[in-house]
């Protein structure tokens, strides 16, 4: 199994790294906030271990963005501040289980395969708008048997698109959404991506409609 490991102290993640490597998973390691979501989109993980106080992007916004997406991944929260009204902020922000430093690596591993016990004895979640699925656990776009092949920012943008569910969203809340962990991002970038992915819908029974002064849309039509 992987695991995506967030956490800004060198000696402790190198630490954490080799030990879930001894007990079989496969690491990854970020120490930048604003790199969590930049893997996730990239590669599916068993779990995430995210420490709150990480440098570019705070903790409690990569959960937030996380939830937001109606990602079910398994979130193991790893900090220092240990008191009773963190651990209830951070669970009822989203967080499945939390962990106060310092801890015993043994600990850790108990609740990690708990974790991701109970993830998956969840029903799988997809959105779906006409005949596009999105399968939230394998973060994969398919129309009917066949999958449909996007870059990282048109998905992520896609995803998007089809969790609001009909409502209109504004370049600059496509902005905020997809691209938060980038510093500098041009605005018209989200036009590009638009007109993209206009093109890998050609044909088909959805399409990303452009509503005048509100934003866009992801809606099925006739074909």
């Amino acid at each position: 199994m992987k695991l995506l490991l967030a956490e800004d102290e060198a000696a402790l993640a190198d630490w954490l790294v080799r030990a879930l490597t001894q007990s079989g998973y496969a690491v990854d390691w970020v120490a930048d906030g604003r790199l969590v979501q930049r893997a996730m989109r990239s590669t599916s993980y068993a779990a995430l271990i995210l420490d709150l106080g990480l440098p570019g992007l705070d903790g409690y916004d990569i959960l937030a963005a996380i939830r937001e997406s109606e990602d079910p991944l398994p979130i193991l929260i790893l900090t220092a501040r240990d008191t009773l009204a963190e651990k209830v902020a951070t669970l009822r922000s989203g967080a499945d289980d939390f962990l106060a430093k310092p801890f015993e690596v043994e600990e850790l591993e108990a609740r990690l395969l708990a974790l991701i016990r109970r993830s998956k004895g969840r029903a799988a979640a997809r959105l779906v708008c006409g005949s596009l699925v999105y399968e939230v656990s394998t973060k994969r776009f398919s129309f009917g048997a066949g999958s449909l092949v996007l870059t990282g920012r048109e998905h992520a943008v896609l995803r998007v698109l089809i969790q609001s569910n009909g409502d209109p969203l504004s370049k600059r809340d496509l902005l905020d959404k997809v691209f938060m962990d980038e510093v500098e991002v041009n605005p018209d970038v989200v036009e590009v991506i638009v007109h993209r992915l206009r093109k890998r819908l050609a044909g088909t029974d959805v399409q990303v409609t452009t509503l005048r002064g509100l934003g866009y849309i992801l809606e099925t039509v006739r074909t």
